[in-house]
Order: structure tokens, then C-alpha cells, then sequence
């Protein structure tokens, strides 16, 4: 290595964070940070870190792109075979993470997780490019493979199949939907000293909010 990892630091001095400021409701909050991040052109500003935890209290965690949000709740869509679909069918509850580097940004989001409806997956599957929808039919994904070779055969396989008709979607495949229960706005700020407004869900469904030391 060339540099020293405990030598690599920067300060942030961007932005602010009021508690005073925010929205009452975590959900609006999200999205005027998120409108704020697609302004600064944050590269895959959809891109989220999903944290799961399997049966025997492990816990995993992968980026996936966030693709709605729907009456309140945070929209996804994977093989629901998958390892991550495994273990939410195990343990509803999850967490996703959003980090903004270019606004100096991070929210951490958790909460409970439902399938979406099929017909909710299947319009969306349908607006998906025909090379997504032939990827999502030729993975078996996370289980082994032996070589590359076979996906890519799979794939050829595939667009032959459906060169001139369309592709129903697979039913290992759909969406997933984040009920939050709790909401954590981060901002960074200079000698360490960040920012954080945490919204919880009370047992009336109310959201109250606190600014919690860095």
C-alpha cells in the first residue's frame, strides 16, 4: 500500500443540519435531500447499501438501487431466491443506507419489509430494457456456478428464445417494499462534529424527532 489507511481523513464543511429546519415526517425530508443529491449530479444517487440478518444472527450487507417510493415506503427489486431473499424471509427487518459524498450525506433508514404486490412487480419487470429482463431469467443468483461461460450461454439462449415476443416475468422475481421505523439524517461537519436528526415511529404511529450527538 502507498498510503497509510489511518492517514486518510477529510473535513466537512458543506452544509448544516437544524433540527428546526426539517420536515416533520422523515419520508418528506428523504426526498428533499434526495432532489438535492440528483442536483449535485451524486454518481448512482439511487445506490444504497441493503443489511440483512440470516437465521443465525449474522448479519450481511450489499449495494442495491433503490426504485421507488411508494406511499410512504422504500421500493426494490431482486431474485427473492437470492441470499438477501432468503434471510428477509427469515427476518423482515432490514436496514438501508444512502451515502452522498458530494454533499457530505448519509442516511440510515430501518424498518420492516414486505413483498410488493405481483401485479406491482410485473409492471415494473415489463418497463425494464429486454437485456435486464433476460439477465434476471438467466441467473440463478448467489447459488454456484462453474464458470462465466454458462451465463453467457444462458443468455444467448434467452435472447433467441425471445427475440420477437416479450418476456413474462420470472416468479423468483419482484419487489420489495421498507416500512421505516426509524430515520437517521447525517451530516458531515468540520473536526468531527456531525450532524444527526433521528426520527422514530411511537407506538401511535407518530414521528417524533431528536439531535443526537455525533
Amino acid at each position: 500500500m502507498t498510503h497509510n489507511i489511518a492517514d486518510i481523513r477529510n473535513d466537512y464543511i458543506k452544509h448544516v443540519l437544524n433540527i428546526e429546519s426539517t420536515s416533520d415526517n422523515p419520508i418528506q425530508q428523504f426526498k428533499e435531500w434526495f432532489d438535492e443529491a440528483l442536483k449535485a449530479e451524486v454518481t448512482e444517487v439511487n445506490a444504497m447499501i441493503l443489511s440483512t440478518v440470516n437465521k443465525e444472527n449474522r448479519p450481511s450487507a450489499r449495494v442495491m438501487l433503490l426504485k421507488g417510493i411508494e406511499e410512504g415506503q422504500f421500493i426494490f427489486y431482486t431474485n427473492y431466491q437470492s441470499d438477501k431473499g432468503n434471510q428477509m424471509e427469515e427476518n423482515p427487518f432490514v436496514a438501508l443506507t444512502f451515502f452522498w459524498p458530494q454533499l457530505e450525506r448519509q442516511v440510515r433508514i430501518e424498518g420492516k419489509i414486505n413483498k410488493v404486490s405481483p401485479e406491482v412487480s410485473t409492471s415494473y419487470f415489463k418497463s425494464r430494457p429486454k437485456d435486464s429482463q433476460i439477465g434476471a431469467l438467466a441467473s440463478p443468483q448467489s447459488t454456484p456456478i462453474a464458470n462465466r461461460k454458462i451465463l453467457e450461454e444462458r443468455v444467448t439462449n434467452l435472447t433467441n428464445k425471445y427475440k420477437n415476443k416479450p418476456i413474462e416475468r420470472p416468479a423468483q422475481w419482484g419487489g420489495y417494499a421498507v416500512t421505516a421505523n426509524q430515520v437517521e439524517f447525517w451530516q458531515g461537519r468540520a473536526n468531527r462534529l456531525h450532524d444527526r436528526v433521528q426520527y422514530t415511529l411511537d407506538e401511535n404511529s407518530k414521528w417524533t424527532k431528536v439531535r443526537l450527538a455525533p
